[in-house]
């Protein structure tokens, strides 16, 4: 994590510096003055408008996941069993939010402990037909509450977030014209400090995933259990269309269980449906690539085989 957060500062810094530096010779270019000031302005308006974004999370979240809240009168029996897992984390009781979606979903999402909603979809509830194992999933998830995990990687991501809203904004330039001399550089420089920084907080993710794993296991007591929720959820996303999953894609990451099909889905051409895309062999080598640059969790099978090893830990701590 510290290296990792280093890494960020000087990847956050670099973007930064950059932009100003384009900002700076643009201005330049045409003459405006003070060129140092208003580059750095411009800079500063653009961090601003970001972190107003990521303070308006919660409700992009929820409506990404088209969840709704819940009262306890509404959901007694879930939010009691969501009180009993807060109190033994020592974290407050999330909002409960409920998705109609059958795509297996589970996250919580807010900056701040006191502000967090704890996201939950039909399918997970429907899926997870155990009680305890419907627990082992609720501890995942206000374990990173209690690790401020949901923190530590939005404040990270900033250059992530900063590098695609710049490089989108961008791209919808149709007629650039003079602009072009700021627009290229900017392109670049926003493209690889993306791709570094995903990289980065990818890497980081996964840590905070095992992490939440070993503190769900503190909470419930059987890796046994919260291996078979995740078993169970993993095979439900196997069998979700990609069309559904491409419509949960939005909030993949932030998930229990990554929510994007294992390979890249083939689309037969041709009249007859009988002619492979082009470039369809580099085409898979690509998004496999892509996929283990950038996954934000372990594989389901090492994090079971992880909770497996938990198991015999304890069973030989356990007096005979």
């Amino acid at each position: 994590m510290a290296a990792t957060i280093v890494g960020m500062l000087a990847v956050t810094i670099t973007f930064l510096c950059g932009v100003w530096a384009v900002l700076y010779g643009v201005l330049l270019f045409f003459d405006v003055s003070p060129a140092s000031s208003i580059a750095a302005g411009l800079t500063a308006l653009t961090v601003v408008s970001i972190g107003y974004l990521e303070y308006r999370q919660i409700d992009t979240i929820e409506r990404l996941a088209d969840a709704d809240c819940v009262d306890e009168a509404t959901e007694p029996e879930l939010y009691e069993l969501v009180t009993r897992v807060a109190a033994q984390l020592d974290v407050p009781v999330p909002t409960v939010a409920l998705s109609d979606r059958q795509t297996p979903e589970a996250l919580a999402v807010g900056f701040r402990p006191h502000n967090v909603h704890l996201v939950l979809s039909r399918g997970t509830l429907n899926t997870i037909d155990e009680r305890a194992e419907l627990e082992a999933v609720i501890a995942h998830e206000l374990s990173h509450v209690k690790n401020r995990d949901a923190m530590v990687m939005t404040a990270l991501s900033l250059p992530v977030i900063l590098a695609r809203g710049l490089g989108t904004r961008l791209a919808d330039i149709e007629k650039p014209g003079a602009a072009v001399v700021a627009i290229v550089p900017l392109g670049l420089l926003s493209t690889l400090v993306w791709g570094t920084g995903k990289a980065m907080t990818a890497r980081l993710s996964r840590a905070r995933e095992q992490a939440a794993d070993r503190a769900a296991v503190a909470v419930t007591g059987s890796p046994t259990v919260l291996a078979t929720a995740l078993t169970k959820l993993d095979q439900s996303i196997s069998e979700t269309p990609n069309r559904d999953l491409r419509e949960a894609s939005g909030i993949s990451s932030l998930s229990i269980l990554p929510l994007e099909p294992d390979e890249l889905e083939k689309v037969m051409l041709g009249p007859d449906g009988n002619r492979e895309p082009s470039y369809w062999g580099l085409r898979k080598r690509l998004n496999r690539f892509e996929r283990w640059l950038f996954r934000t969790h372990p594989p389901t099978n090492e994090r079971i085989e992880q909770l497996a090893a938990y198991e015999r830990q304890q069973e030989r701590r356990s007096p005979s």
